[in-house]
């Protein structure tokens, strides 16, 4: 029988494999969807809201356990200084991760369904192609992450779909108003796939894994980063004009420059690993502040 430490040991190997620092990403965008139906003082669903944020955290986990696989059995995880790498250390074996990631996109799928049936069943057509997208981020032939797209998706899927589609999960409608609001966090989620890339950089570019910055090289992509966090800002902003309490993200504008401020003067390697954390506590910090902002 293994012993309590062992499966301790276990249990932490897989939770660090589904790369917990990456998660604000996926409930980020659903806090500020949920937050912004507050506003139509129309009756909440907390139902609704739990599953939206079980979906959009099921797909992060579930594309991160299928990136650990793809590139491990690729070889292209073999030099990373980032988290730990499930397949390319031998903690776990591919056959496993590549099951764990499969379980975990079914589990997304059932919480999708489940929410489909009590709003509309577009929201499955939207699932399937969301999963769709999270294999084909490097599952496939022809990965498209590996072609410099990850950034798009990512802003698409962590960004518009999950913030407008947790307000459509109370509201069953979509507004101008949710897509503002989604802009921010789908620039927030490309920092934070952003600086990831900009960390492992070096590496991707020896073994042919063109991503963005990769394509961009290394000035304009930290360039990219310190924009996207301005792009966050700006939108913020932009949306005081029907919640003026907006505002109040201004007051992460210092966090937002020293972030930026470290990555442009050339931070590289394992420096870049705290400014990672940073960026996704940055993206909470905007999802709660906008969330009180809508709530007010």
């Amino acid at each position: 029988m293994p012993s309590l430490i062992e499966n301790n040991e276990q249990v932490k190997k897989w939770i660090l494999g589904a790369r917990p620092r990456t998660l604000p990403a996926a409930i980020a965008p659903v806090l500020v969807g949920t937050a912004l139906f507050r506003r139509t003082h129309l009756p909440f669903n907390w139902l609704n809201a739990i599953l939206a944020l079980a979906v959009s955290l099921l797909l992060q986990i579930a594309v991160n356990y299928a990136n650990d696989y793809s590139d491990g059995v690729r070889g292209t995880d073999e030099v990373r200084v980032g988290p730990m790498r499930l397949v390319a250390t031998g903690a776990a074996s591919a056959a496993a991760v590549k099951r764990a990631a499969f379980l975990t996109f079914g589990l997304a799928a059932l919480a999708g369904l489940l929410l489909a049936s009590r709003t509309s069943y577009w929201l499955c057509v939207i699932g399937a192609i969301a999963i769709v997208a999270a294999w084909g981020y490097t599952g496939t032939a022809k990965p498209y992450g590996y072609m410099g797209f990850g950034e798009l998706s990512v802003f698409i899927f962590f960004g518009v779909v999950a913030t407008m589609g947790s307000y459509f999960a109370q509201s069953k409608e979509l507004s101008a108003k949710s897509f503002l609001i989604s802009l921010p966090m789908g620039a927030l989620s490309c920092a934070i796939l952003s600086i990831n890339n900009l960390r492992d950089r070096p590496k991707d570019e020896l073994v042919g894994k063109k991503t963005l910055a990769v394509r961009l090289g290394e000035q304009r992509a930290r360039t990219l980063f310190a924009g996207l966090l301005a792009l966050a800002h700006l939108t913020s902003a932009i949306a005081a004009l029907f919640a003026p309490w907006a505002l109040i993200t201004l007051a992460l504008l210092p966090l937002s420059i020293g972030i930026s401020r470290q990555v442009l003067k050339g931070l590289a390697g394992r420096d870049l690993i705290p400014l990672l954390g940073k960026t996704g506590r940055l993206q909470m910090l905007f999802a709660f502040t906008l969330s009180l902002a809508f709530i007010l």
